[in-house]
């Protein structure tokens, strides 16, 4: 029994650093525990007064800001459950989330009041606006924050999985005391490191490693809210002296598009997650600083499984060993861990489970004599872009949604930068024209997508076709199509 944010925040040394929040206004704030611990008791209570409580669901729609930490914060102490949302969201993306639990309050920044209006989530809505109009100071109605159960509900995330429905994922209080194993062995986290996790609000791995895992290992920890920029980046980490730098493979891709990086002398530990990482973009990093990224691998479900551990060279291309306790297994190629040494797995039904015991990742690996394990492929067809798992199936529904579309079939196929990315045939419907099945109609397909649904969905390869592949029984044939995309040029890009 414990509470996340007394003993974490609240117990604290008040006067040592913990935050550095750069807002969209390049406003820089740094935050001591203390602040943190006032800020988090005057959230809960202003929750409280708005009728949240114990078990109850809190959305976020924001970026990486002190609000947003607040609200964690806030949730946690009270026993809420916290379901950050990425600002990327739709109106459908939204609805169907609520689907699976009604929000009781939805943190939003006010750009985003419209989409939640057209989501019918308007009901209880604090936007960032009117944060700035109650006291921060905690007065004598703050909640009591109460001993929770390692399996009391803390964060509800959500991860596509084969269906075409987007795959709720409950995770407990242990979730975060959890976290130490990888912040230690694979993060690398220590005393009096700057840490920046770049992952924005609603990736699994920023609400793990964001500042929690940082914490927890007694470093500091920085958010910055701002879209992906080369030189602002690389500024970002200089100014504020980041020692230990996680970013996604594509984001270490990126920073090597205008030429090798530059001296960054402060950086100590490069780790990456999320998609396999490229044996070049490692050796280029390693010629430049000296240092070699290392690798992880963890899913929504599971938290951290595996990783290069800190003073160890992994061999190329490798996604790390498991952590330290963890046990795991391969079956026909299936990576599975014993859910009974996993910490930070999710709170899943033992039917979900092989044997009663082992959860199945879906993703298959090979693994050396030396336990090192090595990213094969998935076992279904997400499609795993620049770190985001993308279900196939959820596009191909918005793609049907436009009245151009008679039929379609999406699957991933190879990407230099991104490891993967969307790519569709399209059959277009009789009243298409053979001059509309073109770059014009491609271009219309593609902001159709991501008009209904996340951007970062939308298909970056169209090509046309008369028919899809189909199986012996009528069915679209993904496999097939896959290989149709991968092999023939596209009619239209974006």
């Amino acid at each position: 029994m414990a509470n996340v944010t007394w003993d974490l925040v609240e117990q604290a040394p008040r006067g040592q650093t913990a935050l550095v929040t750069i807002d969209a206004a390049k406003r820089r704030r740094a935050w001591t525990f203390g602040e943190l611990a006032d800020g988090a008791r005057a959230t809960a209570a202003r929750f409280a007064a708005l009728g949240v409580r114990r078990g109850d669901v809190v959305y976020t729609l924001c970026g990486s800001r002190g609000e947003w930490v607040l609200t964690m914060l806030a949730c946690l102490r009270l026993g809420a459950v916290m379901a950050p949302c990425s600002p990327m969201l739709r109106a459908h993306d939204l609805r169907t989330r609520a689907r699976t639990a009604e929000p009781r309050l939805v943190v939003a920044d006010d750009q985003y009041l419209d989409v939640l209006t057209e989501a019918g989530l308007d009901d209880n809505v604090l936007p960032l606006s009117a944060w700035d109009t109650w006291d921060a100071e905690p007065g004598d109605d703050v909640p009591s924050a109460p001993d929770l159960p390692d399996d009391d509900p803390a964060f509800l995330l959500f991860t596509s999985g084969s269906t075409g429905t987007p795959k709720p994922v409950w995770h407990g209080q242990r979730y975060v005391w959890g976290q130490r194993s990888q912040a230690e062995h694979w993060l690398g986290a220590r005393s009096g490191d700057v840490v920046w996790s770049t992952a924005a609000p609603g990736w699994s791995k920023s609400t793990r490693n964001a500042f929690l895992a940082p914490w927890l290992m007694g470093a500091v920890a920085v958010l910055h809210e701002a879209r992906f920029d080369v030189e602002q980046r690389l500024a970002r980490i200089r100014d504020e002296g980041v020692t230990v730098l996680c970013m996604s493979p594509t984001e270490w891709r990126m920073l090597l598009s205008a030429g090798d990086p530059p001296a960054l002398p402060s950086l100590r530990r490069l780790v990456a997650a999320g998609e396999p990482l490229d044996k070049e973009t490692i050796a280029r990093w390693r010629a430049a600083t000296g240092l070699t990224i290392a690798d992880g691998y963890g899913q929504t479900e599971t938290g951290h499984i595996a990783g290069t551990p800190p003073g160890v060279d992994s061999p190329p291309g490798s996604a790390g060993r498991p952590l330290p306790g963890v046990a795991t297994r391969l079956r026909d190629g299936e990576l599975q861990v014993d859910a009974t040494t996993l910490p930070t797995l999710s709170l899943v039904p033992d039917t979900d489970l092989v044997d009663g015991r082992w959860w199945p990742t879906g993703d298959l690996f090979e693994q050396d004599d030396d336990g090192w394990l090595f990213f094969k492929s998935r076992a279904d067809d997400v499609i795993l872009s620049s770190g985001y798992r993308i279900d196939p199936v959820e596009v191909e529904t918005a793609l049907r949604g436009h009245d151009a579309v008679a039929d379609c079939l999406v699957a991933g196929i190879p990407d230099a930068q991104r490891g993967e990315v969307v790519a569709a045939l399209v059959v277009a419907n009789g009243d298409a024209s053979e001059a509309d099945a073109s770059d014009d109609l491609a271009a219309a397909l593609q902001r159709h997508v991501r008009t209904v649904t996340a951007p970062y969905k939308y298909p970056r390869v169209i090509r046309f076709v008369d028919e899809l592949p189909r199986t012996t029984t009528g069915k679209a044939a993904r496999g097939k199509g896959r290989d149709l995309l991968r092999a023939e040029p596209s009619r239209g890009s974006g």
